[in-house]
């Protein structure tokens, strides 16, 4: 079944009465930023506003993390004209925070296995206890290389989140193993992310909308295949559909995927290497991913992750844990320690960059990468003629994702039960 917009309305207002109606007064709104903009989370918010901006005050506080702010040309983009500009708050994951409590290091020392054991500081922009009536946290749901499944408490703990949170989970997902978690529901991130949410923030009025997207294949139009309302049982709901939709099990390792990168979507490797996430599972052993990035301008897009992608590159899991244990720099800023685990094939596969004329290839070397310029490999594998799936070029069987955003593939093996 494929939800249109009044399908989607009817959901939206039996929410909104069931939390107060017409006598809500202030509401917030936390959708995700434009890296997710294929979440539909854009129309569910400008429908949201609609309905509520005639009778309430209406704030909106787009989930960053630590990604950039969004351009006027963005939200506009994603959220539609009729929402004034000056309506949307700019998450800063360092400042303008509140810091609720900490998860104990004995918790987490339990859920890694005895890997990691700090606390973690629960620590959320302060904008959500400024009075509001209803607080409705937007976004999909779909396998996810830190947490498992995305959305849900994560939207607000890394979305929202701070430094600590945000540093501090996504080490715990790369100790624990990205491959023991992505497409599953019940991780250990998951578990840290819910009971900071239990603990200290169970008094906000604060809800979720989620969604579950699946590209047609046919028409290349992003449809929504699910919309649930609620709490955890919400989310649950939502992650077994997307692990039906967006979980593309294979029955025999790839040897040659072509990942293509949308440049409105797709600036950095800090987000491109969802390439590499995404795939690691369906990669052959020696096998080869390529990664077509026209859009490529940057490693990290906050300054100072930018700077450690470049020191310490993309090495696999021993150097980078020995870099944690050598350097400052990178054990004050874990979450891109292990972005760079995330990041690497750990040699098991080749990966090879192919950028537009932002970034050189000897940049791209200089991380780990193999490089080769975009227009050439373009040349041999244009996007514009891939369709998802195998593709056979000039006698090459090659295996083509059109956004690696969209799904995980992995062999069956991976979740035999």
């Amino acid at each position: 079944m494929v939800l249109n917009r009044k399908d989607k309305k009817e959901i939206l207002a039996k929410l909104l009465e069931s939390n107060g109606g017409s006598s809500l007064k202030k509401v917030l709104l936390i959708p995700p930023d434009f890296t997710r903009f294929n979440s539909n989370a854009g129309e569910l918010t400008a429908i949201l506003y609609e309905m509520l901006s005639d009778s309430a005050e209406v704030d909106i506080l787009p989930a960053l993390g630590t990604h950039v702010a969004m351009t006027e040309h963005e939200l506009k983009t994603m959220f539609g004209d009729e929402i004034p500009l000056d309506k949307f708050i700019v998450h800063d994951w360092r400042n303008g925070l509140v810091h609720l409590g900490d998860v104990s290091g004995d918790f987490i020392s339990e859920l890694s296995e005895g890997k990691v054991d700090y606390s973690v500081k629960i620590e959320v922009n302060k904008r959500l206890f400024d009075g509001y009536d209803l607080i409705l946290s937007i976004g999909q749901v779909v396998p996810h290389e830190v947490v498992g499944m995305a959305n849900y408490t994560k939207n607000i703990c890394v979305g929202v989140g701070g430094e600590d949170t945000i540093n501090k989970s996504h080490f715990l997902g790369a100790v624990y193993g990205m491959e023991r978690m992505m497409g599953r529901i019940d991780t250990p991130v998951r578990k840290l992310f819910n009971k900071g949410s239990t603990d200290y923030l169970s008094d906000l009025p604060l809800k979720y909308i989620l969604s579950v997207m699946l590209k047609n294949r046919e028409t290349g139009e992003m449809e929504m295949r699910g919309l649930f309302t609620g709490d955890e049982e919400a989310f649950i709901e939502a992650a077994k559909l997307s692990q039906e939709l967006n979980l593309d099990k294979l029955d025999e390792p790839l040897d040659k995927v072509v990942v293509y990168l949308d440049p409105e979507e797709f600036k950095s490797t800090w987000l491109g290497n969802k390439s590499i996430y995404r795939t690691r599972m369906a990669m052959a052993d020696d096998g080869e991913l390529i990664v077509l990035a026209p859009g490529l301008k940057e490693f990290g897009e906050d300054t100072e992750i930018d700077r450690l992608i470049r020191k310490y590159g993309y090495r696999g899991t021993p150097a980078t844990l020995q870099a944690v244990k050598d350097n400052e720099d990178l054990r004050n800023n874990l979450s891109a320690a292990a972005h760079l685990i995330h990041g690497s094939s750990e040699g098991r596969f080749s990966v090879t960059y192919c950028p537009g004329p932002d970034v050189s290839l000897d940049e791209i070397k200089s991380v780990g990468f193999n490089a080769v310029a975009y227009d050439e490999m373009a040349a041999k594998y244009d996007p514009k003629k891939l369709k998802d799936g195998f593709n056979d070029v000039e006698g090459e069987k090659i295996f083509f994702i059109s956004n690696p955003g969209l799904g995980l593939w992995a062999l069956k093996s991976h979740f035999a039960v």
